[in-house]
């Protein structure tokens, strides 16, 4: 596994989505509520670029004649035919156990050059750390 410096903490604001390429592989980087989440983007029905899809939330359950909405900008829809997924966890909202997207680790490190060893960087100030993803 290895660990990749993505970009600063403050140029992913909450709400925001980074997609990078690591290791020849596409994995959007979001920021969902202050948490931080990595998915490969790619949509397992067909393989679209799933991470630029639409952000939202879902229809929790509810009973008859109520309709409640929850998880806003938690849920990313396929842009080719409306798969959902959990953000947070990569499942499919249809089938949770059988179909899924590849999460990655996430975390903020203070300076990344001395953090990851071998990562082409450059001189930056950093007010609150970088964004690291582990592939």
């Amino acid at each position: 596994m290895s660990r990749h410096a993505v970009c600063p903490v403050q140029e992913l604001q909450v709400g925001e989505r980074k997609i990078v390429t690591l290791e020849g592989r596409s994995i959007g980087v979001f920021n969902i509520k202050g948490q931080l989440y990595a998915l490969k983007n790619s949509c397992p029905h067909q393989g679209a670029e799933l991470c630029v899809g639409k952000i939202q939330g879902i229809m929790l359950p509810s009973d008859p004649g109520e309709y409640h909405y929850g998880r806003d900008g938690e849920i990313v829809r396929c842009p080719w035919h409306g798969w959902e997924f959990d953000i947070t966890n990569g499942k499919s909202v249809f089938d949770p156990f059988k179909c899924l997207v590849k999460t990655y680790e996430v975390e903020i490190v203070d300076d990344p050059v001395e953090e990851i060893k071998g990562v082409e960087t450059y001189a930056v100030d950093v007010e609150s750390g970088w964004i690291v993803v582990t592939v």
